[in-house]
């Protein structure tokens, strides 16, 4: 083992973004640690406390390519498991407001997966790596200060011990997820907990796991209606995974849920314009448990605005920030922020400047990547309220409206919007002047069918 790593990092949570940290974390430290409140189950990889993980869940093409290079074969491994990888353009059956997407190749590969089989994955590779340690059933109880602003060490309590442990670390990065605890911690110290920002979805989620029979190896491996304010407020995903098995995850916004019993989960998936979903419904043979996620929320906790942000501390995930998971974002922030850590660690370990300094630097570093992200997902779940919209919001869903409207029927335009969806490209390829003069053209098209519409019938 290189002599010129630094001592111990503890990780506060097992999940994926924990996983995905403790990788990075193992090219700088000789040891790293992995706090886990819930016991580790090999067969299923269920997590009680990330209730989420049952929904169907989406690897952009950006943060695959982040763990490809983290662990380096791990898509073909799911692929052999029956993950398909595919073109974004050719496998799904996408049904935007203005009608389904072009099938096209658009050079975006992308592969679906349950979040447990990934996760299990993950797992299982950091760690068979040196100098790692996994505590199950481990939860973080609080931090402590090694000297005056700086956290130096994690107190936690095994289930069904009497007293806390004090685990000495070098660094500390809270995984924890949604329901961390960072700010209590904080507040603990004496340190000011950061303000939040919070823009409500109002999006209840009812999923189950069905199998896949040869016959339902259609022309597609996802099929999907997505949410539009205000006009769509139903939706779903089906997904092809791995062991020969669908996904399906139905959605609806504020009062139009999906149900959770048979019946009425396939009389939704029948209200939904893209009848792929309801087809492969009305033919399983048997599902598994129905899950249901209500209300989930976008929260952004602003740790990069704390004056005095103590040393040797990150965030990353869930913990930092929150997407209403309707645009499978999560996975990959977390994969990029990891990746953001990596390179970060390298510098401090090149030229020499150490671990001092790097927490909060990280964090103002983690809110700029956030910043793409969170305004694209907020923007579109600001226009379901019909009150107090500002106008970026406004103005970016009057763009989207026509960047759809053309994409129907542009796959080069649908190209694009694949790879800005999936974090290869950034949202300024949607504004190349090719694009923009369809998108005016629209707009014109459209205001001079609805005069022509309104013009008054003469006699």
């Amino acid at each position: 083992m290189p002599a010129d790593r630094w001592g111990k990092a503890v990780v506060i949570g097992g999940g994926y973004a924990g996983l995905v940290t403790a990788r990075v974390l193992t090219d700088y430290f000789r040891e790293v640690v992995i706090l886990e409140r819930d016991p580790v189950d090999e067969d299923t990889g269920v997590h009680p406390h990330t209730p989420q993980a049952h929904h169907a869940h989406a690897m952009l093409a950006k943060g695959a390519e982040v763990l490809e290079r983290l662990f380096p074969g791990l898509r073909a491994d799911m692929q052999d498991l029956g993950a398909p990888v595919f073109d974004y353009g050719e496998r799904i059956s996408f049904l935007q407001p203005a009608g389904f997407s072009p099938r096209c190749r658009t050079g975006v590969l992308i592969q679906s997966f349950t979040r447990h089989e990934l996760e299990r994955r993950l797992r299982r590779r950091v760690l068979a790596l040196p100098g790692v340690t996994l505590l199950a059933s481990a939860r973080c109880e609080g931090l402590a200060m090694e000297r005056p602003g700086t956290v130096g060490q994690v107190v936690y309590r095994v289930d069904g011990a009497e007293e806390p442990v004090r685990l000495q670390a070098d660094l500390v990065v809270d995984a924890s997820g949604r329901s961390s605890g960072l700010d209590r911690w904080l507040g603990d110290l004496g340190l000011p907990v950061p303000g939040k920002r919070v823009v409500k979805a109002k999006i209840t989620y009812t999923s189950m796991n069905f199998a896949r029979p040869e016959q339902d190896r259609k022309d597609f491996d996802v099929a999907y209606q997505m949410t539009f304010a205000p006009g769509v407020p139903r939706g779903g995903v089906i997904l092809a995974v791995e062991r020969n098995s669908w996904t399906c995850s139905l959605f609806g916004f504020d009062d139009q849920a999906p149900p959770t019993d048979d019946q009425g989960y396939l009389d939704f998936a029948r209200s939904l314009t893209n009848p792929r979903l309801a087809e492969l419904i009305e033919r399983r043979s048997c599902a598994g448990p129905t899950h249901q996620y209500v209300n989930v929320n976008n929260r952004w906790s602003l740790y990069h605005k704390v004056s005095g942000w103590p040393e040797r501390l990150l965030a990353v995930g869930d913990s930092v920030c929150v997407f209403n998971p309707v645009y499978g974002q999560g996975l990959t922030v977390a994969a990029l922020e990891a990746d953001l850590l990596h390179r970060m660690l390298a510098a401090a370990r090149t030229d020499g400047t150490g671990l001092d300094g790097l927490s909060g630097t990280f964090q103002r570093r983690v809110a700029r990547l956030l910043l793409v992200p969170w305004t694209l997902s907020s923007n579109s779940d600001l226009m379901w309220n019909p009150h107090g919209q500002p106008f970026s919001a406004r103005a970016a869903h009057w763009y989207n409206t026509h960047v759809f409207a053309v994409s129907v029927h542009d796959p080069e335009v649908w190209s694009r919007f694949a790879r800005v969806a999936n974090m290869v490209a950034p949202p300024s390829v949607l504004f190349h002047p090719s694009v923009l003069l369809k998108v005016i053209g629209s707009a014109l098209s459209r205001r001079h069918r609805a005069a022509h519409r309104n013009r008054p019938i003469r006699g």
